[in-house]
């Protein structure tokens, strides 16, 4: 008896391995509320400017070029800082806090009457959005580009961290879960295109702002909520920061002769385990 009593606290006591499906309702409500979020947000911004700030179309099309650029660009950075010194879950984390804080600014923009410009009546020349206004508007673009480039490069690849490719029994998890995840990455966007824009140009921009920014509230507490269950992975070096290594020392070696037998190159089995499945990457003669 004291021997199946022991036996049972042994079981009771083992820890249940990280990451896995479980996991996944966790990563899913933070995507489709994210995407609800972003694009929802983002597929009319044009009809907002141009209709409640007044803007010009060609500024408020220039405005929205600006920002797509920078968030087309902050990703490298945000995927620099994951790899290398913060890890994915807390990149996701402060990037989807940074984006919330954007979303909120802009909502109360909408919201508030003293932060837009008056409402057009009859034939009146409409009155453009002071400089305080647009100040508002830029910096919540702008906190949502550094946002954007937190959670961008992140999200796909911190799911696919749940998984241990070593393990052949999750090995073909890891498909499912793409599979999984871009179907509900485009339920998510249809969603937004569709249903958030027309309460923006039905309803209001209220309501068209505010249900992205609670979404992103509910997607930012419903990831955070999972951290007991996640697989963590330990930053492990940003990849440009190598490429830029080998570049060099390729440069600073290009006039020394290659050497016939490859034991004789640099080798490192501890710095390439964690970009190589095998320890090591294999040495090739293409690039010589």
């Amino acid at each position: 008896m004291e021997k199946m009593e022991e036996n049972k606290s042994k079981q009771n006591n083992v820890k249940r391995p990280k990451g896995g499906m479980i996991t996944m309702p966790f990563i899913f409500s933070n995507e489709v509320c994210e995407k609800l979020a972003v694009v929802g947000f983002y597929a009319n911004m044009i009809s907002y400017l141009t209709t409640q700030l007044h803007m010009p179309l060609t500024k408020a099309a220039n405005t929205l070029t600006n920002f797509g650029g920078t968030a087309s660009l902050t990703p490298l950075v945000g995927a620099f800082v994951a790899d290398a010194y913060a890890g994915r879950f807390w990149t996701l984390t402060v990037a989807s806090t940074i984006y919330q804080i954007a979303m909120t600014s802009l909502t109360l923009s909408a919201i508030l009457p003293q932060l837009r410009p008056p409402p057009c009546t009859g034939e009146q020349v409409c009155q453009e959005a002071t400089s305080g206004q647009l100040a508002i508007l830029y910096g919540s673009l702008l906190l949502g580009a550094l946002g954007s480039g937190g959670i961008r490069p992140c999200v796909a690849a911190f799911g696919a961290d749940q998984f241990d490719e070593t393990d052949p029994k999750q090995s073909t998890k890891t498909w499912k879960y793409f599979n999984w995840y871009y179907f509900v990455m485009g339920a998510s966007i249809l969603a937004a295109v569709t249903v958030i824009v027309y309460i923006q140009d039905n309803i209001g921009w209220g309501w068209g702002l505010g249900i992205p920014t609670i979404s992103m509230f509910l997607s930012i507490i419903a990831f955070v909520l999972g951290y007991p269950l996640y697989r963590h992975m330990d930053p492990v070096g940003s990849p440009f920061t190598r490429l830029l290594q080998v570049s060099v020392a390729a440069f600073r070696k290009r006039n020394l002769t290659m050497v016939s037998d490859p034991n004789l190159l640099y080798q490192n089995e501890e710095l390439d385990a964690s970009i190589s499945i095998d320890g090591r990457l294999v040495h090739s003669k293409q690039m010589a």
